[in-house]
């Protein structure tokens, strides 16, 4: 439950570590791998919350072979994780970059359990985003946090950053929750099952001073107590100004807070783990679309400061044009756009662009979805408006935009804002929505044939495990196809959205930064969405954004431990020599 943020703890002043961490999401896993190396941390954070985007998020982490899927009994080797992995970044990313992440997903899993008070759970069944290629696996590879009680922080609770979707329920909701829910209306044992469960839990919670939360909030607040529990300082509200350089090695950083620039000196060097550059709209326009507007569910921290202070010592960018692209539900004048994540796979249901026709597998992979609606732009072929068209049993049997339950009106404003449409025909709702009536209602006779039949030609919706995933397992025989039926047919717009940009910097296996001629930059590292992906162009599974940033968080820490100190450096600090707090 949303909390007010407590006053600044730390205030911002001229000091000396081994290590300096921007970014406080996955940064966070290496500030508590350095802290085991013994080293000295300070994480600083540009906004007034803790968590970054990965308190936003999902919260799953997609780590391979790792000891919470060993555990559960999943069937992973590293052999077919490799293989996978190999298939799917198709050459787009360096292979010892990835290999890496590999090699080193057990050790971080075990460190985060040695560090923080979490539990991880499998989310079993939820299949890798392409498990048909070599080495994929439909049962899948994403775990996450299990409910947590934030109540552990203390007096920090309040800056744990919010979530995406929050309710005023006392409710902690899993991704495997989250499924169940989704199918209440179909499935009503087991969604019945799962509401009442976290339900109780919810209240329980409460009635004995606990405040479970669930998602990206869980994983971030278990991180936040591990680093709490470390001593590791958070400097919120401290933006970062420029990178400290001395005879090519970087040193350190100038910092701000309130106005005032403060000089942190880094031992062991610094960690660039800020995010992306979501929100800033003229580095997404140039290196990205033009047509994008500002609707990222990324941290409104993430405006590209770690890569452009990184760019300006030397550093190379790669994999610019790269998103974590998301549909989502077009938003309300002023407002943020609404997660769409199940809809898009549910029977009853197609999207089509502005001519009236379908141009993609709705189901697919949300990063692959956006990859498509981009490809066809430079194709100077441009989908232009997007419309999720679906009947009136659609609608009586799933949740839509995370909030509206089933058999719940649409909101009336968004028929005011033409974010929606009603009608009592195909041909009607086309018009009502601007939309070429002969081609659209073509593209609902063609869908409506294949979705009788189960088996989609155009675009192959419902062939994947992924695909199946978020389906209607009540519906045969294909989960992700019925065709339109009834006398109440609804549009409603769709938007590209994103969960943060994945292009940045260039970095090695070690994690370490490089120029534009492939050399290191001594003492900088960048990890998370300040780096470029390490899946190059793809998305493994459901996690694989905060799988690599915690790994990396991992791999630079212990490489940053091994470094010789610079002369002059002086003797190293041990973890417990940390900035001063505030009076």
């Amino acid at each position: 439950m949303a909390q007010s943020v407590p006053a600044r703890k730390f205030t911002a002043q001229d000091t000396t570590v081994d290590l300096l961490i921007i970014g406080s999401g996955t940064g966070m896993a290496a500030a508590l791998a350095a802290a085991e190396q013994g080293s000295s941390v300070l994480i600083v954070e540009k906004t007034a919350t803790v968590g970054g985007s990965t308190a936003r998020s999902g919260g799953a982490f997609w780590i391979p072979n790792n000891p919470v899927l060993k555990a559960a009994g999943a069937a992973d080797t590293p052999v077919r994780a490799t293989a996978y992995v190999d298939a799917v970044v198709a050459g787009t990313s360096s292979a010892e970059r990835w290999q890496a992440f590999l090699d080193n997903g057990t050790a971080t899993v075990e460190m985060l359990q040695r560090t923080t008070p979490m539990k991880f759970m499998w989310d079993e069944e939820y299949s890798d985003y392409h498990p048909e290629e070599p080495g994929g696996s439909a049962a899948g590879r994403s775990c996450e946090c299990k409910p947590f009680d934030a109540n552990v922080l203390g007096e920090e609770r309040g800056r744990l950053r919010g979530g995406t979707m929050e309710s005023s329920l006392p409710m902690a909701i899993t991704g495997k929750d989250y499924r169940a829910l989704n199918l209440i209306s179909k499935a009503p044992v087991q969604g019945l099952s799962t509401a009442a469960t976290r339900i109780f839990q919810g209240v329980g919670g409460l009635a004995l001073k606990r405040d479970y939360v669930a998602g990206g909030q869980a994983l971030a607040a278990g991180l936040y107590a591990g680093v709490l529990a470390a001593g590791i300082p958070v400097w919120t509200e401290t933006s970062l100004v420029r990178l400290v350089t001395e005879s090519g090695r970087v040193t350190g950083a100038v910092l701000q807070q309130d106005g005032r620039e403060v000089t942190v000196t880094a031992r062991q060097g610094v960690v660039l783990a800020a995010g992306g550059f979501d929100h800033d709209m003229a580095m997404r326009h140039e290196h990205q679309s033009k047509m994008l507007e500002n609707w990222s569910f990324g941290s409104e921290g993430n405006t590209g400061d770690a890569i452009k202070a990184a760019v300006s010592v030397g550093a190379g960018t790669a994999l610019m044009d790269q998103s974590w692209w998301f549909p989502a539900v077009a938003p309300l004048p002023g407002g943020a756009p609404s997660v769409m994540l199940a809809e898009r796979s549910l029977p009853g249901s197609l999207i089509v662009d502005g001519s009236g026709s379908r141009f993609v597998n709705e189901a697919q992979d949300y990063m692959s979805f956006g990859q498509r609606v981009l490809e066809r732009e430079r194709q100077g072929n441009p989908v232009g408006t997007m419309w999720m068209v679906f009947d009136q049993e659609y609608r009586n049997s799933y949740i839509l935009a995370g909030s509206l339950f089933p058999r719940m009106a649409l909101p009336e404003k968004w028929y005011e804002e033409g974010i929606a449409a009603k009608a009592e025909s195909l041909g009607e709702l086309a018009r009502k929505i601007g939309m070429p009536e002969e081609t659209f209602t073509a593209t609902a006779s063609r869908f409506n044939e294949l979705a009788g039949a189960g088996v989609d030609e155009d675009f192959h919706r419902g062939s994947s495990a992924y695909d199946r995933y978020y389906g209607d397992p009540t519906v045969r025989p294909n989960p992700n196809l019925r065709p339109l039926s009834g006398k109440v047919f609804y549009a409603v717009k769709v938007v590209l959205s994103d969960l943060g940009t994945c292009g940045g910097l260039t970095a090695d296996a070690r994690g370490r930064v490089l120029t534009e001629d492939g050399s290191a930059v001594d003492g900088l590292y960048a990890i998370g969405n300040t780096a470029a992906n390490v899946f190059g162009k793809s998305y493994p599974g459901a996690g694989a954004t905060i799988g690599q940033g915690l790994v990396y968080g991992y791999i630079v820490a212990r490489d940053a431990a091994a470094r010789p100190a610079a002369a002059g450096d002086g003797v190293r600090a041990g973890a417990g020599e940390a900035p001063a707090q505030a009076g």
